[in-house]
C-alpha cells in the first residue's frame, strides 16, 4: 500500500535530494495521517461518550491531537522546501525540527489531560462504564490502522530522513499500544465485571506522555547540534581515501542544517614538496565528489606536511608512540620539528575523543612527561582538539 501511494502521488520519487520531492513525500504522509486520525477520533469519541468509557474517549482525543500534529507537519514540509535566501543562507530545512518539538508538546498535553480525567474516574464511583462489542470493533480497527501508519511513516522517514516523520511513527506506535491497553480493559470488564477503565486510562496517559518526552529529547539533540552519524563520517573518509595524495584527514566538523543539508569543514594533509596547484586541484575534486555523492557542501583546508625527511618522520613516530601510551584513542596531526642550539621544539595538535575523561592540561602534562623521559631537552607546544 505504501509503495502504491508513493507511486501515485510522488513524481520522481527516487530523487530524494530534491526539496520538491521531499515536500511531496511529507505532504502525502501528512494528508494520509490527517484522514486516518480524524476518522478514528470521531469513532472513538462517539462510542466512548456513548458507553461512558473514559479511556476510549481519551484515546480518541489523542487521535484528534495526532491529526493536529499532522497539520503542523504538513505546514513544516512546505516551509522546509523554501530555497535559501539572504536571511537564511543554509535554507529552511531545520523548521522540521521545530515542528517535531511542537508535536511533542501536543502529545504531552494530551497525556496530561487524559491522566487527570482518568484519576477523576478512579476516585468518582458514580462514573460507570458500559460494554459493547462496538467498542471492541472500533478499537481493533484502530490498532490495525495505527500499526499500518507506523510502517508507513517509518518507510517515508527512512526515504527522506525526516525527524517529523520519525516522531509521527513513534507516536503512532504508542497509540497502537494505548488502544491495545483500552481493548484489554474492555474485555476484562466484559468477562469479569471488574471496571479498570480509569486505571487503564492512567496507563494510556503514561504511555502517551513518555512518547512525547522521547520525541522532545530527540528533537532537542537535533536543534542543539549533535555529532554526525557514522555513515556520514565514514562516507567522507572513504571518498578522501580514494585520492592517494591525500595523506591524512583531521579537524573534521560536520554541521547539519536539516535533513539532507550538511556542511563539512575538514583538513586534508598533502605532501608539502609537491606542486601546490596539483594539490589544490585534488582538493577541488574531493569537494565536488562530496557534494555530488553525499550531498555535502565542504570547505577543505590543505595542510602541507614533510614526508621525505627521515629525522622528522622518526620524531613523529616517536611522539605518536608516547601519545598512545597516554591513551590509545589519541591521534596527532600538524606535526612540526624545530631543532635549536639549546633545545628542540616539537609542535603538534592532539585529537582527543570526547570519551577521554582527562582534561586538556592533564593530557598535555602526561605527553610532556612521556617525551621528557627520553628527550629531556625537547619542549612541546601542543594544542588539544576535542572531537
Amino acid at each position: 500500500m505504501t509503495e502504491l501511494l508513493c507511486r501515485l502521488f510522488v513524481k520522481d520519487g527516487e530523487n530524494i535530494k530534491s526539496p520538491a520531492v521531499r515536500r511531496a513525500y511529507g505532504t502525502l504522509a501528512s494528508v494520509v495521517g490527517i484522514i486516518v486520525n480524524i476518522v478514528l477520533a470521531v469513532g472513538k469519541i462517539a462510542v466512548g461518550i456513548l458507553f461512558g468509557a473514559i479511556s476510549l474517549a481519551g484515546d480518541g482525543i489523542n487521535n484528534l491531537s495526532d491529526a493536529g500534529s499532522q497539520i503542523i507537519s504538513l505546514i513544516s514540509f512546505k516551509m522546509a522546501a523554501k530555497p535559501a535566501d539572504r536571511g537564511h543562507p543554509f535554507g529552511h530545512a531545520r523548521i522540521e525540527y521545530v515542528a517535531s518539538m511542537i508535536v511533542s508538546f501536543f502529545i504531552m498535553l494530551v497525556g496530561w489531560n487524559l491522566l487527570r480525567e482518568s484519576l477523576d474516574k478512579i476516585f468518582d464511583d458514580s462514573q460507570e462504564t458500559s460494554f459493547s462489542w462496538l467498542m471492541i470493533a472500533v478499537l481493533a480497527v484502530s490498532i490495525l490502522f495505527k500499526l499500518w501508519l507506523v510502517l508507513f511513516n517509518r518507510r517515508i522517514a527512512k526515504k527522506i530522513d525526516s525527524a517529523v516523520m520519525r516522531a509521527t511513527a513513534a507516536d503512532s506506535l504508542s497509540d497502537a499500544g494505548a488502544s491495545t491497553a483500552v481493548l484489554i480493559a474492555m474485555l476484562i470488564f466484559k468477562f469479569t465485571g471488574v471496571d479498570i477503565d480509569g486505571y487503564m486510562g492512567v496507563a494510556v496517559a503514561v504511555v502517551i506522555f513518555i512518547a512525547g518526552i522521547k520525541i522532545l529529547n530527540d528533537t532537542k539533540n537535533s536543534i542543539l547540534g549533535e555529532a554526525p552519524s557514522d555513515e556520514v563520517v565514514e562516507g567522507i573518509k572513504a571518498i578522501v581515501a580514494e585520492f592517494p595524495d591525500a595523506l591524512g584527514i583531521h579537524d573534521m566538523v560536520v554541521h547539519s542544517y536539516g535533513p539532507g543539508r550538511f556542511v563539512a569543514n575538514l583538513h586534508v594533509e598533502v605532501d608539502g614538496s609537491k606542486d601546490i596547484f596539483e594539490s589544490h586541484d585534488m582538493i577541488d575534486l574531493i569537494e565536488k565528489r562530496l557534494n555530488a555523492e553525499l550531498g555535502i557542501q565542504s570547505n577543505i583546508h590543505m595542510d602541507p606536511i614533510v614526508v621525505d625527511d627521515e629525522e622528522i618522520n622518526n620524531m613523529r613516530a616517536f611522539v605518536m608512540d608516547r601519545v598512545k601510551i597516554v591513551d590509545e584513542r589519541l591521534e596527532i596531526h600538524d606535526f612540526r620539528f624545530v631543532r635549536g642550539k639549546s633545545h628542540t621544539n616539537l609542535l603538534f595538535d592532539i585529537s582527543v575523543p570526547f570519551e577521554v575523561k582527562l582534561t586538556d592540561d592533564e593530557i598535555k602534562a602526561a605527553v610532556q612527561g612521556k617525551i621528557a623521559e627520553e628527550k629531556p631537552d625537547h619542549f612541546i607546544v601542543v594544542n588539544v582538539d576535542r572531537c
